[in-house]
């Protein structure tokens, strides 16, 4: 699941962990994504279903990157690569900068 983000994120050198949650009382299944360079900050929540053939379904994708308030919501995984290509170098930008001053 979400094979192109976990390639693209390799590609940034960024580190990533993944865990499963099996909630009790909904049918859906939960997949927490956490990444970051250094500390594991940055989190994206796939919940997903299966269909009757058992293919997976993926109903929500929530990103939610260090600092921001509200998580943004993708329906497709081309969705969530396109934001975190628009979004990632600027925030590598901003964190060289920083490390030089």
């Amino acid at each position: 699941m979400l094979n192109r983000t976990k390639e693209y994120l390799k590609s940034r050198h960024y580190r990533y962990e993944k865990s499963y949650i099996r909630p009790l009382m909904t049918p859906e299944s939960v997949y927490v994504f956490k990444f970051g360079r250094e500390a594991l900050n940055n989190r994206v929540i796939i919940r997903y279903s299966h269909t009757w053939t058992g293919r997976q379904r993926i109903n929500e994708i929530d990103l939610r990157l260090h600092k921001q308030k509200h998580p943004r919501i993708f329906r497709t995984e081309d969705e969530l690569l396109a934001y975190l290509e628009s979004r990632l170098p600027q925030r590598e930008k901003r964190e060289d900068s920083e490390d030089a001053k």
